[in-house]
């Protein structure tokens, strides 16, 4: 063992506890329900960062929940990193899926099971124990920032105005993120690309009240037939989104980078197995790594009216809801497309109901350069770790604030994830292997370490 995992060992259960008590506290943004958790939690993040040897650390408020902030500023002359990470969590249900309680957090299997476990307690935590070890072997020679906010599973509304209230205090060389995924276990990669996002909820509004189906079915229109029919001209049969202008501002991927897709290794056969799925589906002319990373998506994320309970009732509803979002990509900007689905669906609606278009949250897709010194910094910390290279890929999920930070803040962000795709994150059972929380540790170290010499 070299000393970092030496130290990784003997001060896992200290570590496990720790994390343990991140976890169990429900903070979960989406519901207001939990308002006095994400207090807790952010409470509990700012002693974690002074036990760890941050100088200061605040919970600070915000036009939402709070934001804790830490710092350790080893020379004012030095580069500074920040590093980002969020502490709320995903709603856990439906909870009959899980097998153990979602915040009573168990090992199992040489995994952490739990929610949050992966995204992103356990990954924040991964840059916190890092931070501990450089400062405790007096080895930091650069200054570090923490930066935590409680709303990133909604989209982060309050963050920008956060950050332009203080921008200052902000300012760094460059954002470090561990919010992402790798290809698989032995196959390190660094994010170098995000998708963005634009989010809307759709209500469609038939007769002013339910009414008796077989008294009025055939007759009046059913605001839940009349969605679906909407949603269903989204898309071609070769997957296309049809929204006039849409692929307006999209940048074709070059035959560079098609061909240095094409060379990530891939197995579709055990993709399709590893979500029970028989075929894949999507945009035509494209590989399936092209579809989830460099080109935009069109996604139903949930949709209901009339009648769910159980045994039957012979209702025509009076209204129907839809929650749909696009995955854009680079260049597309989230507000334009945000209006121009919203003109699209109020030009194909019929007259015999009234449809109401809200967007929800939104933001812009992500490129990091392969040429910042923390980006190299970020590739000799992975090769340390896991004995090989990691490949640089574009990732399809969003974190709509990255390109915020680059707009308002003027840094760059890398991204040095350490999920794996069985991680579960969203879903019931999510869990977070114990060796990438290890070898996270490690490789967050070694990048600390590079980024001295590739800076000094």
């Amino acid at each position: 063992m070299n000393p970092i995992q030496s130290y990784i060992a003997e001060q896992e259960p200290r570590m496990m506890e720790e994390l343990f008590s991140l976890i169990r506290i429900p903070s979960i943004s989406a519901q207001p329900e939990h308002r006095d958790d994400m207090s807790a939690c952010a409470h509990r993040w700012a002693q974690l960062l002074l036990e760890a040897g941050a100088d200061e650390a605040l919970v600070m408020p915000s036009a939402g929940n709070p934001v804790v902030f830490g710092q350790k500023i080893t020379d004012p002359e030095a580069p500074t990193v920040l590093i980002y990470a969020h502490y709320d969590v995903m709603p856990a249900e439906p909870l009959a899926l899980w097998k153990s309680e979602p915040f009573e957090p168990e090992i199992r299997e040489g995994r952490i099971w739990a929610r949050g476990a992966d995204d992103d307690k356990g990954q924040a935590f991964i840059q916190v124990k890092a931070f501990e070890y450089l400062v405790r072997h007096g080895m930091l020679r650069h200054n570090v920032k923490f930066l935590i906010e409680g709303e990133e599973e909604i989209g982060s509304p309050s963050l920008e105005e956060f950050c332009r209230k203080h921008k200052e205090m902000l300012q760094a060389d460059v954002i470090l993120v561990s919010d992402t995924s790798m290809l698989g276990a032995d196959l390190p990669s660094l994010t170098t690309g995000l998708r963005g996002l634009a989010y809307w909820e759709i209500e469609v509004t038939g007769p002013n009240r339910d009414l008796h189906s077989g008294h009025f079915g055939g007759a009046v229109a059913n605001p839940i037939n009349v969605l679906c029919e909407l949603l269903s001209r989204v898309k071609d049969a070769d997957g296309r989104i049809c929204i006039p202008g849409f692929y307006e501002d999209v940048e074709e991927v070059s035959p560079e980078e098609r061909e240095m897709i094409a060379r990530i290794p891939f197995d579709e056969a055990a993709y399709k197995t590893a979500i029970g799925v028989r075929e894949l589906a999507g945009e035509k002319g494209y590989s399936t790594l092209e579809r989830n990373s460099c080109r935009p998506s069109f996604d139903i994320c949930g949709i209901w009216g009339g009648y769910t309970g159980e045994g039957s009732k012979t209702v025509l509803p009076s209204k129907a809801y839809a929650k749909v979002s696009c995955r854009l990509v680079p260049h597309q900007d989230h507000e334009k497309i945000s209006r121009l689905f919203a003109e699209y669906i109020q030009q194909i609606a019929p007259d015999t109901v009234t449809v109401k278009v809200a967007p929800m949250h939104g933001g812009q897709g992500y490129v990091c350069p392969i040429t910042l010194p923390a980006y190299r910094a970020a590739e000799q910390g992975f090769e340390i770790a896991f004995g090989q290279k990691p490949l640089a890929v574009r990732r399809g999920g969003s974190i709509p604030i990255i390109s915020t930070f680059e707009q308002v803040l003027g840094i760059k962000t890398v991204l040095m994830g350490f999920g794996l795709e069985s991680d579960a994150i969203h879903s019931p059972n999510e869990n977070f292997p114990l060796d990438m929380f290890r070898k996270g540790i490690e490789a967050v170290t070694a990048f600390h370490l590079a980024y001295d010499e590739t800076t000094g």
